[in-house]
């Protein structure tokens, strides 16, 4: 049976440094912007690096119900062929629980002339999608979603004649990106304006505007909060997507938990995505500072809140209250995932997580079984836990299969062994 096919597994800690060579994935974010920008583009666009992953092919399967085509080249290089143009597909698009892509599309999908309806899985249906939906609305975009989370629908033209739209994105800085993306397809220039100063994960908006301007998009900032796109469309274009830094922020924490060397296919101090910020927290072992804002690194926070549990010191999260609305509510997951291994290891305060931190774990029998709320996130970063505590058991392990589907391979391939329960 393969690792990810059993319903649960039991992590059986490691008897000495952790070494090796990996691959890392491709971004899950760069694969996402790349993928939808790409297929807004007319002509043939290759994208290196890819991510295959849920949240990926999900996005992938919606692009082609819209007409657009969509071919491997080889397990991590797509060929897209577009039009420019989005059709209405047949049938409500089906994202999973694929945040980036739901809300990405939920824009885009204005640009298909005809009803298109974004829907998710039950999780997803809790996930707040409002203030996109009203700056679609404010740019005279005919957008619904009655329950302020998705399904949304949609009923396109084929183009939109707005010129001013602001967005509230205390909730996701994926509102603005998603934006952005459509603004460059505007029969108009449009200033893409933030309201208020909250934004999460700013960085990611870099992440955007860098990948629209490898594809012809033309974007400036006259003030702060304000960008102005240009009507330029895209144009096809080749692209390389880099490896993933959230995904690699288990394996520095691997690194520094076992005493560990693990080489990768590129220097990882070079990666561009907000949570590479994180490799010099996670350096910082066993001294972590005593107060860590997640706010620009949120994808990191259950990597950090895990490796915090074995710090000299304790550490209190600030700034993650966005948290609360990913996958799961990441917080009460990770506190709860961290008390079921010792009762007392971490407490919420308000939005806040604070954990204790007890470096005398390493190398006691605390079994605890992990409900991972079917978050990839809590799944990969309590394994860590596994690879110091005996009887750390994760509860459907498959569930990292939305961003990280070879995670426990690579694991196995630096010498950690598993009991899969049937």
């Amino acid at each position: 049976m393969h690792i990810n096919d059993y319903p649960q597994l039991e992590i059986n800690p490691v008897s000495g440094p952790l070494t090796g060579q990996v691959i890392l994935p491709g971004s899950k974010s760069l694969t996402n912007r790349a993928l939808l920008i790409a297929a807004l583009a007319a002509g043939e666009s290759r994208l290196n690096g890819v991510l295959s992953s849920d949240d990926t092919l999900y996005m992938a399967a919606a692009l082609r119900e819209m007409g657009v085509e969509i071919t491997n080249h080889d397990a991590t290089t797509l060929m897209v062929r577009a039009s420019g143009k989005l059709k209405a597909p047949d049938k409500p698009l089906f994202l999973g629980n694929a945040g980036t892509a739901t809300r990405f599309l939920t824009a885009a999908v204005v640009l298909a002339d005809g009803e298109v309806v974004v829907d998710g899985d039950e999780h997803m249906r809790k996930r707040p999608i409002l203030p996109l939906v009203k700056a679609l609305q404010s740019l005279g975009i005919d957008v619904s979603a009655p329950t302020g989370c998705p399904p949304v629908t949609v009923k396109g033209t084929g183009r939109f004649d707005g010129q001013v739209v602001e967005v509230d994105a205390n909730l996701s800085s994926q509102y603005v990106s998603a934006l952005l993306i459509l603004a460059a397809c505007g029969t108009h220039p449009v200033e893409v304006r933030l309201k208020g100063t909250g934004i999460g994960a700013r960085g990611y908006i870099d992440l955007t505007l860098g990948a629209m301007q490898a594809f012809g998009a033309q974007v400036s900032t006259p003030s702060e909060g304000v960008w102005r796109v240009e009507p330029t469309g895209y144009s096809a274009a080749t692209y390389d997507v880099e490896p993933d830094a959230s995904a690699c922020t288990y394996l520095w924490a691997a690194e520094v938990l076992t005493g560990g060397d693990i080489t990768y296919q590129m220097d990882t101090s070079a990666l561009t995505q907000p949570d590479a910020a994180s490799r010099d927290l996670i350096r910082a072992f066993p001294n972590m500072p005593a107060v860590i804002d997640g706010s620009q690194i949120q994808d990191s926070i259950p990597t950090l809140a895990v490796l915090a549990a074995f710090n000299n010191n304790p550490v209190r999260f600030v700034g993650i209250a966005n948290l609360r609305v990913k996958e799961c509510d990441r917080t009460a997951a990770l506190s709860q995932g961290l008390n079921r291994i010792l009762e007392g290891l971490a407490h919420e305060d308000g939005d806040d997580l604070i954990v204790h931190s007890d470096p005398a774990l390493k190398g006691q029998t605390l079994p605890a079984v992990i409900d991972t709320f079917n978050d990839h996130r809590i799944a990969m970063s309590f394994a860590l836990a596994g690879l110091m505590i005996h009887g750390i058991v994760i509860d459907n392990p498959a569930c990292v299969s939305k961003t990280f589907p070879e995670y426990w391979n690579v694991l196995s391939s630096l010498g950690v062994s598993f009991k899969g329960t049937d």
